[in-house]
């Protein structure tokens, strides 16, 4: 099995509208509905991970505070990097308007 990052994007300004607008009975369904994909795709998950915060970048000069769309991650184990990115086509977080999940296989290190 090989390992593979998934980041969970999505348009900030859209999720803050949508977080405005809908009512806590609403999100609370809509966490409901993450929770059973998850139980339903556990097995595929070797860490579940969950929502990122504010982001800052590192160079040379210093760091600084960014905004990206970047919203969460996790890490699931698949035979293929095809079989990792099937696992999320009914993911409910393509109920979010923009939302996207990306798929990247974690390479092994040499010497490792």
């Amino acid at each position: 099995m090989k390992n593979f990052l998934v980041l969970y994007r999505m348009d900030m300004v859209e999720m803050q509208k949508m977080m405005a607008s809908t009512s806590a009975e609403e999100r609370k369904k809509s966490m409901g509905e993450w929770e059973v994909w998850m139980k339903k795709n556990m097995a595929s998950f070797a860490d579940h991970g969950g929502p990122v915060g504010k982001t800052k970048r590192v160079a040379a000069n210093g760091a600084t505070d960014i905004r990206n769309d970047i919203g969460g991650y996790s890490i699931v184990q698949a035979e293929s990097q095809e079989a990792a990115a099937a696992l999320f086509a009914d993911n409910p977080h393509f109920t979010m308007p923009g939302a996207t999940v990306e798929v990247m296989e974690i390479m092994s290190m040499p010497g490792k």
